[in-house]
């Protein structure tokens, strides 16, 4: 989705965070310590959580005499103005429902105040060094929003989270209680008893989810950055323990061991992404079942996680779930879901898809350039597509586009690896009554929509648009901007034809005449594909998926012009070459598949370069994990971390693969390992995925969770954490910079988070850059764990 639709440029923004916007604070009560914690025993963190949204909730349009409508530019919002103000704005095909402006409840907090000494007051009845109140020796602070209202039509105004480190006088000792107070200020005091071996601290991160008994990995992490009080010292060998929660004994003791320095770059971009040193304490060899905690003896304790052996499965279902919360033409209700939704963008209530004349290749939604607000007007015709429903949603709009068919092929791959086991999983689907195991039910999902889409000469549409992105407030089944079909394209064509061959592969076993629909179905689409080919020039994005279609349907028809079409396509004749390489090819679907082929149907020498460049790619990914203070990995060691390259989504498929084809632990380690971040074990404490762990997104850029003024549906794995230094000059900062402290730039990236619904770089998501990849993991993992012919040697 491009923000820009709906906070144009160059408008003034006002954010103050101090004042009360759309009700009456009155007298303004007593602001709650949320938490303290020790970061070093002589180191009291305190963290101050300021502000409260109401959120704006739908509801019918009711006029007042003097109500004024205006819209300041076309297809923009419809303000109702009201009294000289506005109050918010009608959404709808009939412009009869109002959405209001959010309410902002503020709470008195001074800097100034904050980052005084004297602000602070600690004192002790059972510590003598503490008998009288004493004063914090310095103190440092990190403040960044954690939501954002708006209160105005170009005003907004944050929540805050504000966390204050006290360097204290002496150390605090054990199992003594403290009192802080907090003069000159409306904070209440807060009592503080010092207990290492049960009190948490955000100092130290795990996995919420846990671990299988059988991980080749089971680690937690160690580290603070103090915002302008920068990184802390800890040292290596520490003692820590991890502590049954049942019986509050300790199960397993260990020493810290230093993972990276804040000194250390972290990747080919010469970064630091921690800005702290980080530590790491590994217990892999803990694997009796059960609930446990992470103890450092002179801090604190981690957020409780347990061992039990289906740790990933549990995930895997939630992540998959992700997909059917995104799906669109049905309901959304009740035995599937607890997050119900109308159905959005069915012809049976109205929905009427237009057919464009431009393609999805040639404009910025696909691989063209062409800014597809514009294209779309231009090539609009009266020509309606019929029975054009279904597909995925992504963040923040309503397009569904050939990309999806990504999620497909990763759903059918885990079926390919693990039938047995994925045969068994239910994800509680309306079609989970039938014969097909869900993941290909899923699979079929959006494969459906895009064959429902095909043209008589066998062209694949590459989705359908809107006009452009949603008016503000208006939920998916509300849309009232015209939808286009794009129309059929060489790229869209071969990337259908090689997931609907997939499929009609997976359903050969399973039913027969289904298969056959979607073997002639990707049959017509090669063709027609083939045929565009044939008068035009070949990019690299048709170049490789015309290599992959090409494969597939070889598997499934054992049709030897098929194979020598993929040979005269692969880059694999060549030894040197790998995988994937920027802007120049991206062929690692087509060499996993390969490299799994019979020995009798393949070119052993192709086949064998695949199999290497697999294997380097996996090294190449295992070695950037390695090099990260917290252990998680990338596609690409020079790729920039943001929008669909952040750290929300774990990256590991390379490392996963490799373990399939060598059965070689290391590369399962690192999987493991990779997916630590994404789980919460990073600085925030909190997972990337909606409904998972103890902490995740609240705000994710989903319009109909907004709009309805619900809890975010679960499974949404939003882009997560981003390298503020390489994007210090997206325009959607300026929303907030004026808040945060210390300054955007200055933040690690690993404490970039921002759960902001309209941020996009962070709480953006696309179901086949962060749901589907991290879906794909976690079953991988969840297989791994219960498939005794794939367990790691």
């Amino acid at each position: 989705m491009r923000l820009q639709s709906l906070f144009p440029v160059g408008l003034g923004l006002l954010l103050t965070g101090c004042n009360v916007s759309g009700v009456d604070a009155g007298n303004t009560p007593q602001i709650k310590a949320n938490q303290a914690y020790l970061v070093k025993p002589d180191i009291l963190a305190v963290q101050i959580n300021t502000g409260e949204i109401i959120h704006a909730k739908q509801s019918p349009y009711k006029p007042q005499s003097g109500d004024q409508i205006q819209q300041p530019r076309p297809l923009e919002e419809d303000w109702v103005i009201r009294n000289g103000k506005a109050i918010g704005s009608l959404v709808g095909k009939q412009r009869n429902i109002f959405y209001p402006l959010d309410q902002f409840v503020a709470s008195p907090f001074d800097p100034q105040w904050a980052d005084r000494n004297t602000s602070y007051r600690i004192t002790s009845s059972e510590d003598s060094t503490y008998s009288s109140m004493l004063n914090p020796t310095s103190v440092y602070r990190k403040s960044k929003p954690t939501d954002m209202a708006r209160v105005g039509q170009w005003k907004f105004e944050f929540p805050m989270a504000h966390t204050l480190y006290l360097k204290l006088p002496s150390p605090l000792k054990p199992g003594k209680t403290y009192q802080i107070n907090f003069p000159n200020s409306k904070v209440a005091p807060l009592s503080f008893k010092y207990q290492p071996n049960v009190t948490r601290t955000e100092a130290i991160h795990v996995s919420h989810i846990g671990f299988a008994p059988q991980d080749p990995a089971k680690v937690a992490f160690l580290s603070t950055w103090m915002g302008n009080g920068g990184r802390v010292e800890y040292g290596a060998g520490l003692g820590f323990s991890v502590i049954d929660e049942k019986t509050n004994q300790k199960v397993f003791t260990g020493k810290t061991q230093l993972s990276r320095t804040s000194q250390e770059n972290e990747d080919l971009r010469e970064r630091n992404y921690s800005h702290t040193n980080v530590y790491w304490m590994d217990f892999t060899n803990l694997q009796t079942p059960g609930k446990y905690r992470v103890c450092i003896d002179t801090i604190g304790c981690s957020f409780a996680f347990e061992i039990r052996p289906d740790v990933w499965r549990n995930a895997f279902y939630t992540s998959a779930r992700g997909l059917y919360h995104q799906r669109s033409g049905i309901e959304l209700k009740e035995p599937y879901t607890k997050w119900t939704r109308p159905r959005p963008f069915h012809p049976d209530d109205g929905t009427v898809v237009y057919e464009s004349t431009a393609p999805l290749s040639s404009v910025d939604q696909g691989i063209g350039s062409a800014e597809f607000v514009k294209k779309l007007s231009e090539s609009e015709t009266k020509r309606v597509v019929p029975n054009a429903w279904g597909g995925y949603f992504d963040a923040g709009d309503w397009d569904r586009r050939i990309q999806h068919v990504e999620v497909s092929r990763q759903m059918l791959e885990l079926a390919e690896l693990f039938p047995q086991y994925f045969d068994r999983v239910s994800l509680n689907l309306p079609e989970s009554k039938d014969s097909l195991p869900d993941v290909i039910n899923e699979a079929l999902w959006t494969l459906d929509f895009f064959r429902r889409l095909q043209t008589a000469d066998g062209g694949i549409r590459g989705g359908i648009q809107s006009q452009r992105d949603p008016r503000l407030g208006e939920a998916s089944w509300q849309e009232s901007f015209r939808a286009y079909a794009y129309a059929p394209d060489m790229w869209s064509s071969y990337m259908y034809a090689g997931a609907a061959a997939r499929a009609a592969n997976a359903l050969k076993s399973r039913d027969p005449k289904l298969a056959q629909t979607y073997q002639e179905s990707a049959l017509r689409a090669m063709a027609y594909a083939e045929r565009e080919a044939a008068q035009k020039s070949i990019g690299k994005f048709e170049r490789d998926s015309r290599n992959l279609a090409a494969l597939e349907l070889y598997r499934l028809t054992g049709d030897s012009s098929w194979h020598r079409l993929f040979l005269q396509t692969t880059v694999f004749i060549n030894p040197q070459k790998d995988v994937f390489v920027w802007d120049e090819h991206d062929q690692r679907d087509a060499a996993f598949l390969y490299a799994r082929l019979p020995k009798n149907q393949i070119d052993s020498t192709v086949q064998q370069n695949a199999i290497n460049a697999l294997i380097r790619d996996a090294d190449v990914a295992k070695s950037v994990g390695e090099q990260t203070a917290f252990k998680w990995s990338k596609e690409l060691p020079y790729m920039p971390l943001g929008w669909g390259t952040g750290l929300g989504a774990p990256k590991a498929m390379s490392m996963v693969r490799a373990h399939y084809l060598t059965q070689n632990g290391k590369y399962l380690r690192s999987g493991v390992l990779a997916t630590q971040f994404a789980l919460g074990a990073n600085p925030d404490n909190m997972t990337y995925t909606t409904g998972i762990g103890y902490r995740s997104p609240k705000n994710p850029l989903v319009f109909d969770q907004r709009v309805q003024g619900i809890e975010p549906p679960p499974g949404i794995t939003v882009y997560g954490p981003y390298d503020p230094t390489f994007y210090s000059d997206v325009w959607t900062i300026e929303l907030f910079k004026d808040v945060i402290f210390p300054a955007p730039i200055e933040w690690p990236a690993t404490e970039s988070y921002l759960d902001i619904f309209l941020f996009p770089m962070a709480a953006e998501f696309t179901v086949m850059q962060s749901i589907s990849p991290t879906a794909y993991l976690w079953g991988y993992l969840a297989a791994t764990n219960t498939t005794p012919a794939r367990t790691n040697k």
